[in-house]
């Protein structure tokens, strides 16, 4: 079984407590660290200036506390393999099923399962929809 570091588990606790829930559930079987949850005003812009986000503060769901998205990537990091980043959406969008919660990725922004369609691709990036617990 693998567990948050400690700096993921700090990030964890600035999302929304379904993205805990979900993320807490998804490191029992796939092992993960947690990149970024809650984004002030200097963080949000610094994202966007250095194209990592297509929106400034604070329009950003990272923006909102607590924050309706995170970025994760598969551990151990390795930025360039896009099937891990794949993999581990699909453990996501599997366990986010059963736990009756609607996501949205940064792989598949407009939902529809084409992923050749993405002007902007965020493969480690998700949004919690809906209203809270």
């Amino acid at each position: 079984m693998y567990h948050f570091s400690n700096r993921s588990s700090e990030r964890l606790e600035t999302c929304d407590q379904r993205i805990q829930i979900l993320l807490r559930n998804l490191i029992r079987e796939y092992d993960c660290s947690i990149i970024c949850g809650h984004r002030g005003p200097l963080d949000q812009d610094n994202a966007y200036r250095t194209g990592n986000s297509k929106v400034q503060w604070p329009n950003s769901k990272h923006n909102d506390s607590p924050s309706k998205a995170v970025d994760i990537i598969p551990y151990p990091t390795m930025w360039d393999d896009i099937n891990q980043f794949y993999l581990m959406a699909g453990h996501i969008q599997s366990i986010a099923t059963r736990l009756d919660y609607e996501i949205r990725w940064g792989g598949d922004w407009d939902r529809d399962g084409e992923l050749t369609d993405q002007t902007f691709m965020d493969l480690g990036h998700f949004e919690i929809l809906g209203e809270p617990l």
